[in-house]
């Protein structure tokens, strides 16, 4: 059982899982099971070249940021736990909790953050409900967004970056995965807002 599982490993899903591996030192946050599917293979930072990104050096790949976002995830929170080439195919939920299913095993998790791209391919069964054309895209290019109040589908079901209504640019997309963990961070801290941030 997961506390919370993060499905997709692009700059939303992999900027989720950051900050919550981050809090792990807090209270609140303590021995809370995590864990994040990292399929890449549909990422549209596969082909992305990064030159208006602070803090990224000019000429950055998206692919690079794919690998060394893994690494830097396994290296500093070795506690998440990362699922690796797996595909989700169903979401469902009982009593509850939520039942992820991928071409290879079963999982079961109490929150879920759907971190994945905002094409119409997209094909997760159990989330036709939520699907609607994207607000934030041009129609002839037929994106789609999971319907959602401030990131949230319905209860303990969250949707980020893209997929979320976003415009598909780095930061944004990086930036609503921060936006969704403390969301969650907040709620398993009763309620009281939370922010995690390392000093000098």
């Amino acid at each position: 059982m997961f506390d919370a599982l993060i499905i997709g490993g692009g700059a939303a899903g992999l900027q989720c899982a950051l900050i919550l591996g981050s809090a792990q030192n807090k209270p609140f946050a303590a021995n809370k099971r995590v864990g994040i599917i990292v399929h890449q293979k549909t990422s549209h930072l596969q082909t992305a070249l990064f030159n208006n990104v602070l803090g990224l050096a000019p000429g950055t790949t998206g692919a690079s940021i794919l690998g060394s976002g893994k690494t830097q995830l396994k290296t500093l929170y070795p506690d998440i736990e990362q699922i690796e080439n797996e595909k989700v195919l169903e979401l469902s939920r009982t009593e509850g909790i939520f039942n992820i299913k991928t071409n290879k095993h079963s999982y079961k998790a109490k929150i879920v953050v759907i971190a994945v791209g905002y094409t119409n391919l997209m094909t997760i069964d159990g989330l036709e409900p939520y699907i609607e054309p994207h607000p934030r895209a041009a129609i002839e290019k037929d994106r789609i967004w999971l319907k959602n109040t401030d990131h949230l589908v319905e209860e303990n079901l969250y949707v980020t970056g893209s997929l979320a209504g976003w415009r598909s640019q780095f930061a944004i997309c990086a930036g609503s995965g921060a936006q969704v963990a403390t969301d969650i961070l907040t709620l398993w801290n009763g309620g009281k807002h939370v922010k995690v941030h390392d000093k000098i």
